[in-house]
């Protein structure tokens, strides 16, 4: 699992990253006796929407891991670029591997979604220090953030 989880959080970082810059959240959109608007102003970085944007299509991402079978027989987790060149011989496997990968993200993120959400608004949700709060601390499937985390095909 944990494994899975540095997937999530490598893809979470990708969106973190590339970021466009934004700014504030104007829901100004009623206007008083005065004629003046009134509303509230929320800052984009700790907004409902910068979540969704964040989360958002996050799991179909997963379909893009596959767990390969080496030559020497061991198994190792790969990103698919393009699944129609992708050399495997069982590419049905292959296919249901991701899937599952896809539907355990889904299931994370539901059992995460509040932790995650909060700490996304009140962290300095930056690319490079998401690794420890979703690995760690959130989810807890993993001891450390070491990328050679052990082939884990029981999703």
């Amino acid at each position: 699992m944990c494994r899975s989880v540095l997937f999530l959080q490598a893809e979470l970082e990708i969106g973190i990253s590339s970021e466009k810059p934004r700014n504030h959240l104007d829901l100004r959109n009623r206007l008083n006796s005065k004629g003046q608007r009134e509303g509230k102003v929320i800052d984009y970085r700790v907004s409902e929407l910068r979540i969704v944007e964040l989360l958002d299509d996050l799991c179909d991402k997963m379909q893009d891991y596959t767990l390969q079978k080496l030559e020497s027989g061991e198994k190792e987790w790969v990103k698919v670029t393009n699944w129609s060149s992708f050399q495997t011989d069982k590419k049905a496997a292959a296919r249901a591997y991701s899937k599952n990968l896809s539907s355990y993200c889904g299931r994370l993120l539901e059992e995460t979604e509040d932790e995650l959400s909060e700490w996304i608004k009140t962290s300095s949700a930056e690319s490079g220090n998401v690794s420890q709060a979703l690995c760690q601390d959130i989810s807890k499937h993993c001891q450390s953030t070491s990328t050679t985390a052990p082939v884990d095909d029981e999703l």
